[in-house]
């Protein structure tokens, strides 16, 4: 005897409510190990897999590769051995214990579609009286990118059941792009068409269509700015303390604990010390109220190879002493840049920190991570003549300083608390003690 377990799009992190199956991992009647992966699905944010709850031989898909499922969605459903403790919200079972009927079996077989399933099939009246079935991913493309359903029948679909899939239309789109005049298109009429008149000659420009991940950036800047008033305070701090003492001891520390150890922890640690002191700013805004947050997990602005930009975040940084943090900051960094960070690890930041010095930039006006309050930049560290206080008088020396700048919510951060947290983090910086062991 066997019994029907769903695998479902498990919920991806805050925000996230779908992802795009990429590619399944598995094939049906194929055996899969418990949490071993079945599919391969991007968001937003990261890529990840989908483990199988159990072991068992999966059964049957309900997505295609290049589809949108929800979080929660049923993507697949595999047999397992009855004597298998499975859950109960995982079984699959209706009022007489068969498996439920769903959308078409991938395998070929098709069943059934329950009334509410109905409605989330997409189909575009072709010209020549047939249905062409498609998938949101593939719907959201043509809206997009302004293609009718006349020249949805002209693209050559490679799809289960000839259906065009994300890559034809892609495929499509360059070869519109690089051939502008060997096909009719229709502007899109969702978009306001830029006020200047470009060339069609493509040697004259470069046409670059935005990743899925670039839109999402795009359209989430654009409501953090429409959503909070932005607000940006500046100070100047003198880190040479801090830079000397990296230096000195950067060497034994990697030796001593097998890491390597750069300024970000250092500064993270200086964040998380002034948060204590300023928890008004570790907040999100709610629906007229503020969140205060007793945890301090620390987003880490990253960028990625491709030019895209992600979060991992430090998860209770506050608690954490330097080795702790330097761990952390390196291993979400490398598996950023690797894309290989989990789901649960770029959700649940209270505060962001980016480093735009990272760039040789010395400020920046950086965007609030909605529903955050406050981001912070990191300047470039650079040397600078400075007036230095002693008992005996003022003198001239060479310091390393370092802007930072605050932007935050000016809805619920008013320039006095920006103002006094900022300055707090330019004091801590600024007392490092040289002579700190490690």
């Amino acid at each position: 005897m066997s019994k029907k377990v769903k695998i479902m799009l498990p919920a991806l992190g805050e925000g996230i409510i779908e992802a795009t199956l990429m590619q399944w991992l598995k094939k049906v009647g194929d055996t899969i190990n418990l949490d071993e992966p079945i599919a391969e699905i991007a968001t937003d944010k990261v890529d990840t897999e989908v483990l199988s709850p159990a072991e068992g031989v999966v059964e049957r898909f309900f997505f295609t590769e290049g589809e949108i499922p929800k979080v929660g969605d049923l993507i697949a459903v595999m047999s397992v051995a009855d004597h298998v403790d499975i859950p109960a919200h995982l079984l699959l079972t209706d009022d007489s214990g068969n498996a439920k009927p769903s959308k078409k079996n991938i395998a070929g077989d098709k069943m059934p579609m329950l009334e509410s399933e109905k409605e989330s099939q997409h189909t575009i009246p072709a010209p020549s009286g047939r249905q062409a079935w498609i998938s949101p991913l593939v719907k959201s493309i043509m809206k997009n990118e302004g293609i009718s359903a006349d020249e949805l029948v002209n693209i050559v679909g490679t799809g289960q059941d000839s259906r065009v899939t994300r890559d034809d239309i892609l495929a499509y789109l360059d070869k519109r792009i690089t051939s502008p005049t060997s096909v009719s298109t229709p502007a899109p009429t969702q978009k306001a068409e830029p006020t200047t008149s470009y060339s069609t000659d493509s040697a004259l420009h470069t046409i670059i269509p935005m990743s899925r991940l670039r839109t999402i950036i795009a359209d989430r800047m654009v409501q953090s700015v429409q959503t909070a008033p932005h607000v940006t305070s500046f100070v100047e701090a003198d880190v040479t303390n801090m830079v000397l003492w990296r230096n000195k001891n950067k060497a034994a520390f990697e030796k001593q604990h097998g890491q390597k150890l750069t300024f970000t922890p250092l500064f993270m640690e200086a964040v998380a010390s002034a948060i204590k002191q300023f928890p008004n700013v570790n907040a999100s805004v709610g629906k007229n109220e503020v969140i205060v947050h007793h945890e301090v997990n620390i987003g880490m602005a990253t960028a990625l190879p491709s030019g895209d930009l992600i979060v991992p975040v430090i998860k209770n940084a506050e608690e954490k002493n330097l080795l702790g943090l330097t761990k952390t900051v390196n291993d979400l960094a490398t598996r950023a840049r690797a894309n290989k960070l989990k789901p649960d690890e770029i959700k649940g930041g209270t505060f962001t920190v980016t480093n735009v010095g990272s760039f040789n930039n010395i400020s920046g006006t950086p965007i609030i991570n909605q529903p955050e309050v406050a981001i912070l930049a990191l300047g470039a560290i650079k040397k600078r003549p400075a007036v230095i206080e002693t008992p005996q008088g003022d003198t001239i020396g060479i310091r390393h300083q370092i802007i930072l700048s605050l932007s935050y919510d000016h809805r619920v951060v008013d320039g006095s608390l920006g103002g006094m947290f900022l300055a707090k983090i330019g004091e801590i910086l600024e007392n490092f003690d040289i002579n700190r062991t490690l």
